[in-house]
């Protein structure tokens, strides 16, 4: 079930981890590891609200919901 991405449903926003940190976090160069960013996403309370926005709004690039591009691009492909 994907999530309404208007008005309060993206207040999970506000108060996600990555909001504490830098975007290159969670953007790294091509070639780099992700894992710190997906360790920091399994503890943030926001991370299935952050993923479906991601899925919702074919976002390409970077890690969200602790997933990365390629991980939302399979995800995306089994919910059919």
């Amino acid at each position: 079930m994907l999530i309404n991405t208007t008005g309060d449903e993206l207040s999970w926003q506000e108060t996600a981890l990555c909001a504490q940190t830098g975007p290159a976090f969670f953007f790294p160069a091509p070639g780099s590891s992700t894992q710190e960013a997906k360790q920091l996403c399994r503890a943030c309370e926001g991370r299935v609200a952050c993923l479906e926005y991601a899925l919702a709004n074919d976002e390409k690039f970077g890690v969200w919901g602790g997933l990365s591009e390629q991980e939302r691009h399979r995800l995306k492909r089994s919910r059919g």
